[in-house]
């Protein structure tokens, strides 16, 4: 009697759920596009036109990350954050106006992860959304490891400490708030104290290859960095400028 040979199956892995964003802005305009721009790059979106209506929403089913505009009505973008922050640590970015400054600052202390002014770029956009996710995950597998929190190796340059894992700056004991973009910049030069990086060699640092800024953005965020430091020490003078070449960093 000839055994049936049972047909041979294989399983196919299901695909990976789609990274979530949630994005919050009273400008439907902008939720559109945003929201098709991020679908186009393989994001799932979910879109909310006020602040309460998204605070529900992002505790009771957070997404991954969240974009928020500051002005709104009835609750804006800071004031979401300070309620969110209460009770969770998901990613945000903030979109700004040029003249909101102030509250670019104070939405960094609160606990944002990066800002992107207004008009924004859609490629710059969703460069920054992946920065933050893929430190996000870093920092997730770094607590699985061992179901606890992972001490990292600290970049120590002087009064300068910086945790890469956390996304923790210091100067001389004081905390300073910095963007993604502006702590990669930093880091880039912290990196290798008294060699001058050019504006390419930071623009690499701080953007994939797919985003194109020119050299007034890192001249922009060099001022930042400047303001931000001389905040926390009146006297704070450890990046230098070689005209025509570009930054160093001094840890001396």
């Amino acid at each position: 009697m000839t055994e049936l040979s049972q047909p041979s199956t294989s399983v196919t892995p299901a695909p990976a759920e789609p990274q979530v964003i949630a994005l919050v802005d009273d400008d439907r305009n902008i939720l559109t596009t945003v929201s098709i721009a991020l679908q186009a790059e393989g994001f799932a979106t979910r879109v909310y036109s006020d602040g309460v209506t998204a605070l529900k929403a992002l505790l009771d089913n957070p997404p991954d990350l969240a974009v928020f505009d500051i002005k709104m009505p009835q609750l804006d973008g800071l004031e979401l954050l300070q309620k969110l922050r209460e009770k969770s640590a998901l990613p945000v970015i903030f979109l700004t106006s040029k003249d909101e400054e102030p509250d670019e600052a104070l939405g960094l202390a609160m606990g944002a992860d990066d800002y992107i002014a207004k008009p924004f770029s859609q490629r710059l956009l969703t460069a920054r959304i992946r920065a933050i996710l893929r430190r996000s995950e870093f920092v997730r597998g770094s607590e699985d490891q061992n179901g606890d929190e992972q001490p990292s190796e600290a970049l120590c340059r002087g009064r300068l400490e910086m945790d890469p894992l956390r996304h923790q700056v210091t100067w001389g004991g004081k905390a300073v708030s910095l963007t993604v973009t502006e702590f990669l910049i930093l880091e880039a030069l912290a990196a290798r104290p008294g060699v001058i990086k050019s504006r390419n060699q930071l623009m690499d640092a701080a953007y994939s290859d797919d985003v194109f800024v020119d050299d007034r953005t890192i001249d922009s965020h060099i001022k930042r960095l400047r303001r931000k430091f001389r905040a926390a020490d009146s006297e704070f003078a450890a990046i230098e400028t070689l005209y025509g070449a570009g930054y160093s960093f001094a840890d001396g």
